[in-house]
């Protein structure tokens, strides 16, 4: 069980700006990505569908949290899929990955548009190579929200993603995701995964590039 100090206001004061040396386990994901050869399986009317999808995902370092004494940091990521077949959107995803350093705790915050939320969570070193976060439906600190039609017709019971960094600097995930999907007996695990290479660095945090940017003139 986590133990929590009396005191929850006093915020930290020697807060290092810098969010891409303090990002842990979630440095390696800092920058763009794509790839062109993810699979994702899903329930269908029919059975399960497999599809092939085109995906790309952008993380973006944020400037350190503090939830008083808590202290975060995180990268800001936006998820948008496609397919070969269609030009329409086939998945899109907002949310942020967040590393606690006091802790070893890594959280995965999940938004789609399709009226569902999620906060997941999990337990990393700081030079992980892989780590996992998940999430279930009825728990209020790592939980899923769903919308009246999704608990209904596909409700989600659990969530869980694991990633890996590959020795040639891609890295891969797999998601799990529970559903029970109305008129059927059996849970559906709705799976993806990819595997994605860097096309861009990340650029510093707001308040990062702000300071480096007054060292720079200070220097000038």
């Amino acid at each position: 069980m986590t133990t929590f100090p009396e005191d929850v206001f006093t915020e930290p004061s020697d807060v290092d700006p810098d969010t891409l040396a303090n990002l842990g386990p979630l440095r390696r994901l800092a920058g763009h990505w794509r790839a062109r050869k993810g699979v994702d399986l899903n329930p269908k009317a029919d059975g399960p569908e497999r599809r092939t999808f085109i995906e790309r995902i952008d993380f973006d370092p944020i400037d350190p949290q503090a939830n008083g004494p808590q202290l975060l940091y995180g990268l800001r990521y936006h998820i948008h899929i496609t397919t070969e077949e269609e030009d329409i959107t086939f998945h899109d995803q907002v949310g942020y990955w967040l590393w606690e350093p006091a802790t070893g705790l890594v959280m995965q915050t999940v938004a789609i548009p399709r009226g569902q939320v999620a906060l997941a969570s999990g337990q990393a070193a700081p030079d992980a190579d892989r780590f996992t976060v998940s999430a279930k439906r009825g728990e209020t600190g790592y939980g899923v929200c769903s919308t009246a039609f999704l608990e209904y017709a596909f409700r989600t019971d659990s969530y869980q993603i694991e990633i890996v960094y590959n020795p040639d600097g891609s890295w891969s995930y797999i998601t799990d995701t529970v559903l029970m999907v109305h008129g059927r007996d059996v849970p559906f695990s709705h799976r993806d995964e990819n595997t994605l290479r860097k096309v861009a660095e990340p650029k510093l945090n707001p308040l990062a590039a702000i300071l480096a940017k007054r060292k720079a003139a200070a220097s000038g």
